[in-house]
């Protein structure tokens, strides 16, 4: 997710004026629940015992976990989501749309009313005027961790941690039948190569494929803490996985405006062993760049199991 821009910092500063006579519940008057712990941003913040206008700051994470719990959300930036399934379900349960991430509109926010207004850590520049609309909560937690707070937030501990095992015994099942093969996963934008890592602060999607036992190249699986590489042509040829995996599109034109054609026809990608072998895919940006809870690392399973598993 992008930082937010300039042009939402200025709309926000607009507004706080006319919002700085709201009241802010101090901790000893707070008459809902005090939200706290290691991933909460500005803790305690008090929230309503039961939130029934929720704003959601995010498209990702936030927007899926809260669907998925079933939450009264109202609100949230659906503007050029990949993701056209979990937009499509937003819009359904007529989640407002507020615009692109970086740049949400404001009136829209205010308008709707909410009671709550809950996002990603990223979004932390604008807390301070934000939460004059409303009690704002703010997370940054690796994606189980994230879930988790969600569901201790909203009195649903009990639905996260069920859908975990269920998610988790279908890991088990599929680190049973993983093949002993390497992967390599690339994303191509318009401007350059990205590598998610296989780490200990990986990115969610590849996250939960270490969990399921797929195994990356030496090039993909550093011991320095990087999470993401951004290799030149020359470096390509250290994906050297037997399989390889390639995402394009999402938040970005490259599935329009030519780099695609334009890397897949090069020498130096026809030379990578795995593109040699004909065992090159290309997987779904809304899984892999728009990861949201556990339908995406169900999603990411399905691309396990097919071009994995099945076509090792």
């Amino acid at each position: 997710m992008s930082f937010p821009g300039r042009h939402l910092i200025r709309c926000l500063a607009a507004v706080v004026l006319c919002l700085a006579a709201l009241p802010v519940l101090a901790d000893e008057t707070c008459e809902g629940n005090l939200v706290s712990g290691e991933g909460v941003l500005h803790a305690p913040v008090c929230v309503p015992d039961n939130p029934r206008r929720i704003v959601v700051l995010d498209p990702t994470f936030t927007l899926g976990m809260t669907i998925e719990l079933g939450l009264p959300v109202v609100g949230a930036p659906l503007f050029g989501m990949s993701d056209e399934n979990l937009r499509d379900k937003a819009v359904a349960l007529g989640v407002e749309d507020l615009g692109a991430v970086t740049q949400p509109n404001i009136e829209r926010i205010i308008a709707l009313q909410p009671d709550l207004i809950i996002g990603s850590g990223m979004l932390d520049p604008v807390y301070d005027m934000a939460s004059q609309i409303a009690p704002t909560v703010l997370i940054s937690a690796k994606w189980r961790d994230y879930y988790r707070l969600i569901g201790d937030i909203f009195g649903k501990s009990a639905e996260v941690s069920e859908m975990f095992d269920a998610l988790d015994a279908r890991i088990a099942t599929i680190r049973e039948k993983a093949p002993d093969v390497t992967v390599s996963i690339v994303r191509i934008t318009s401007w350059d190569f990205q590598v998610y890592l296989d780490a200990p602060g990986a990115y969610a999607p590849f996250a939960v494929l270490s969990e399921a036992g797929v195994k990356r190249s030496e090039y993909e699986t550093p011991d320095d803490g990087s999470t993401l590489k951004r290799p030149d042509w020359e470096d390509l040829a250290q994906l050297n996985g037997d399989i390889l995996l390639y995402i394009v599109g999402g938040t970005n034109a490259s599935a329009t405006n030519g780099r695609h054609e334009e890397v897949i026809e090069n020498p130096l990608w026809k030379m990578l062993p795995a593109v040699e072998a004909g065992r090159v895919y290309r997987v779904d940006p809304a899984t892999w760049m728009e990861f949201s809870g556990i339908g995406s690392a169900n999603a990411v399973l399905d691309d396990v199991e097919r071009y994995i598993i099945s076509r090792p």
